[in-house]
């Protein structure tokens, strides 16, 4: 009876989601250092660690950063649950006045969003004061209080007992674009001309990458969140902004294997409605992996894949459960054969732009089915 080949993943499919402790932790490193001096970094934690793992990178980083942002008052419960007493920060605050009364008792940090919140943070009973994030429309028109009404909801904040302390925190629009992030500092510096007395929030990682690192600038805590996975914020087409220019690392690789190879002729089709036609013959690897993995099922034909550690590209749509790609140059190609959809090897960027999309996506879609596997 023939062998089958061997296949790292002994128990099962052969896909297998990957971390680098080493990685996440250089990545904040980076982050530290393009901070202002003096200055603190928050790093952003929220979507299960944009899909990368709550718990673990928060432990890989807990040294790089002074503490952490999240969305979900359950990621700040585990945090807590599991040792963690740095300080949290809660993007989107609270969402109704029942959830004060944990906020404190957990020693979390609240964004203010709305006036009132205010209101209702003037009127309760906490076990201690806390700390609170002042969040400002500057410009985004998403969450944020007028900059009209700026000055008056920061003094107001100051006098409450409920009150540890106020940072003034905006959210950059255009950081990763031409317009950038000038535009609204002057807006909000018009709007309220002593602001930076205040100690505030303003960085992204598009800020902090792009620099200066100047306070005014940047503000005293600083929110990295997708240049801590390794990704950067302007994908992998502009020149001298690529993750391998910026010295970000990979953190998650996403691995497979072929597990069949077809060989086919001139004119025929592969995939679901045959939106791949060879004009040649061709060997078509198939892999293991779809979009109910967490693949986009967008991706173009242009997309690349590594097969045996070479560049090649997607052929077909992609399904389910897996997706093909043209292996016709690679003699060495087999059942088995090891492939990277993205990661060390494959930056994640480059699939994103080549499936119109970015990578924040492709890694908080990573589906629950894949085997994640934490390393050095």
């Amino acid at each position: 009876m023939p062998q089958l080949p061997h296949s790292p993943a002994a128990d099962g499919r052969p896909l297998v989601a990957s971390f680098s402790r080493t990685a996440l932790a250089h990545n904040g490193q980076r982050a530290r250092k393009l901070t202002p001096p003096g200055g603190q970094v928050l790093g952003v934690i929220k979507a299960d660690a944009y899909g990368h793992g709550l718990l673990e990178s928060a432990a890989a980083i807990k040294d790089s950063v002074d503490g952490f942002a999240v969305l979900e008052l359950a990621a700040a419960r585990q945090l807590r649950e599991h040792g963690l007493d740095a300080p949290i920060l809660m993007l989107e605050g609270f969402y109704g006045a029942a959830e004060l009364t944990e906020f404190a008792a957990l020693a979390l940090t609240t964004v203010l969003h709305r006036l009132d919140q205010i209101d209702v943070l003037a009127r309760a009973t906490l076990v201690q004061p806390m700390p609170v994030f002042l969040k400002l429309n500057s410009g985004m028109n998403r969450l944020g209080i007028t900059l009209a009404d700026a000055r008056s909801a920061y003094e107001r904040l100051q006098s409450l007992s409920q009150v540890a302390s106020v940072t003034v925190m905006t959210h950059f629009a255009d950081a990763d674009n031409a317009r950038g992030t000038g535009w609204q500092l002057a807006r909000l510096t018009q709007a309220w001309p002593d602001v930076m007395t205040a100690r505030t929030s303003f960085a992204n990682s598009a800020a902090l990458l792009s620099g200066p690192a100047t306070r005014d600038a940047l503000g005293d805590v600083v929110r990295p969140g997708i240049m801590l996975y390794g990704a950067s914020p302007w994908g992998a087409s502009v020149p001298g902004k690529t993750a391998t220019e910026l010295d970000l690392r990979p953190v998650m690789t996403l691995r497979s294997e072929l597990i069949a190879i077809q060989d086919i002729q001139a004119g025929e089709r592969v995939g679901y409605g045959g939106t791949f036609t060879a004009d040649r013959p061709m060997r078509i690897g198939v892999v293991a992996c779809g979009y109910a993995d967490g693949y986009p099922r967008h991706a173009t034909n242009q997309t690349p894949i590594l097969v045996e550690g070479e560049r090649t590209t997607l052929t077909g749509r992609v399904s389910m459960d897996r997706l093909c790609c043209d292996v016709s140059d690679f003699p060495k190609a087999r059942v088995g054969s090891p492939v990277t959809l993205w990661g060390n090897g494959l930056p994640v960027d480059e699939v994103a732009d080549s499936s119109g999309t970015i990578s924040y996506e492709l890694f908080c879609a990573l589906a629950p089915r894949v085997p994640r596997l934490w390393q050095d």
